[in-house]
């Protein structure tokens, strides 16, 4: 029995399988989500042929320190934010040294949401060697902490998929 739903774990499974078939590795650098990207895709067999790390950057800091996210970045526009994703990604990126990276950063609620920032916004970003970035900013809505987060995983997963039909040899 898999931890996740079953459209996550087969998003998952897909993955795997192409990326292990093209020798594509990735990094991911998670807020919100708390390492359940990374949890999806190891939930795999087969997995550490594709999965290099992952980094949960919950607070400022650990963006700041662990993946290079700018101070001035999050003292600007915050960590939810379209060019904190970015950076994240692009950081996940050089600190891995993987050929893809997948970054998450939002507000799952139920408290932490502002007018401007309301509970269930979250950036994903994902780069690659190849130079491809990508970003999308979800609006999850009505949706609980679980639901927003589990939501997150699957828009991330596919975002993955969508860098690799950019670059189909994953460089």
């Amino acid at each position: 029995m898999s931890l996740f739903p079953a459209e996550i774990e087969a998003l998952a499974a897909r993955i795997v399988t192409e990326f292990s078939a093209r020798d594509v590795t990735v990094a991911t650098a998670e807020s919100c989500t708390g390492g359940l990207i990374a949890g999806a895709l190891t939930e795999i067999a087969g997995s550490s042929s594709v999965v290099d790390r992952g980094f949960v950057t919950y607070s400022n800091e650990a963006k700041q320190q662990m993946i290079g996210v700018k101070a001035e970045t999050l003292a600007r526009v915050g960590a939810v934010s379209k060019e904190t994703a970015l950076e994240m990604a692009k950081g996940a990126l050089r600190a891995a040294g993987t050929r893809l990276a997948v970054a998450v950063t939002g507000i799952a609620g139920p408290g932490g949401g502002s007018p401007e920032k309301p509970v269930g916004l979250v950036h994903i970003a994902a780069a690659s060697t190849a130079g491809t970035v990508l970003h999308r900013e979800m609006r999850y809505g009505n949706l609980d902490r679980e639901g927003i987060r589990l939501a997150t995983v699957k828009t991330a997963l596919e975002l993955l998929l969508e860098v690799v039909r950019t670059n189909p040899t994953g460089e």
